[in-house]
């Protein structure tokens, strides 16, 4: 197939620096695909408040990612902006904002991530209300769920139907679980629902069992990667923090830790990120580090783009999906 418009705009026009690597990226993950590698996707910040799930749901329907990887906020928040998008607010001069103007957000329940608000009790709340039942269904019968597989059911049940203000097709979680796509959320506790689970536990409604652990996570990850790599997996990770860290930490524990030393390493890198190289910083640190770590190979294709992955992560989704 053709590219389209936007794929030609890059190729003509995204020739040195970063916006040459933009270019490089794409085209090297679109050969991994074509020489039958799979790709894990991992989502840091808070690119479903960004709503990334405009380009990414069409990347997962259209087989261009295998496996994810994200953070417990960025699994709910895609829901939440589903069920409650015009309750958000948009805050675009969110830099001058006082401390009594940030005060005042929280008083009317809207929570800033940068320049959107989320509202709470819209967002929140209806989640809750629905993913409580589930996790106490599961918990009264003794079943054990990960947190991903809790928000497939509710989504694939229907009850959030009534309260749908985006276009289904927009919500790359629905995507995801019409797929049953694997998704891997290390640290899922830190998110709003972790913490609403974890009210339960502490009040005695449910059991902490009940939702599986990033221990769990782990092994699930290493029993997927041992029969999927044969061809190789790449790992396009967007952002830092532990979407990324905890995922590519397998294929050294599954080399060194399980001696299974046949084990492929990642296939493909490619890391867009705007944090800086510091001293110490995982997040910051070159590809070439995870090397030494036996994360990745001398030969394995290997991009950073300093940037905001806002803007560069559908450049190259639109790459991939030839717009």
């Amino acid at each position: 197939m053709s590219k389209g418009p936007i794929s030609q705009f890059i190729e003509k026009y995204y020739l040195h620096f970063n916006s040459a690597t933009v270019v490089d990226a794409a085209k090297a993950y679109e050969q991994q695909l074509q020489n039958g590698s799979k790709m894990m996707v991992t989502l840091a910040g808070a690119m479903s408040t960004a709503e990334i799930g405009k380009i990414f749901a069409e990347m997962i329907r259209k087989d261009k990612v295998q496996i994810i990887s994200c953070t417990g906020a960025n699994l709910e928040e895609d829901i939440m902006n589903l069920v409650a998008h015009s309750h958000y607010e948009r805050v675009p001069n969110y830099r001058d904002l006082t401390p009594q103007q940030e005060w005042d957000l929280l008083e009317r329940g809207l929570n800033r991530v940068t320049d959107t608000c989320i509202p709470e009790h819209e967002a929140f709340r209806r989640l809750q209300k629905h993913i409580y039942k589930i996790w106490k269904d599961a918990d009264d019968a003794g079943e054990r769920y990960f947190p991903h597989e809790f928000m497939y059911k509710m989504l694939l049940s229907g009850v959030l139907e009534e309260y749908y203000e985006i276009d289904l097709k927009d919500s790359w979680m629905y995507a995801a679980a019409e797929k049953n796509l694997p998704i891997i959320v290390p640290g899922w506790e830190d998110s709003t629902m972790g913490n609403i689970f974890a009210s339960y536990v502490i009040k005695g409604e449910l059991k902490a069992s009940t939702m599986k652990s990033g221990i769990e996570y782990m092994t699930f990850l290493a029993d997927w990667y041992t029969k999927n790599s044969d061809k190789g997996v790449g790992f396009f990770q967007i952002g830092g923090g532990i979407a990324g860290d905890f995922p590519i930490c397998v294929v050294p524990m599954l080399y060194q830790d399980m001696e299974m030393h046949d084990v492929p390493f990642w296939s493909y890198f490619c890391q867009i990120s705007d944090s800086t190289t510091s001293y110490g910083s995982y997040s910051g640190a070159v590809p070439n580090e995870k090397i030494t770590w036996g994360k990745l190979d001398i030969n394995t294709p290997k991009f950073v783009i300093e940037s905001d992955a806002t803007i560069v992560a559908p450049l190259i989704f639109a790459y991939l999906l030839d717009l």
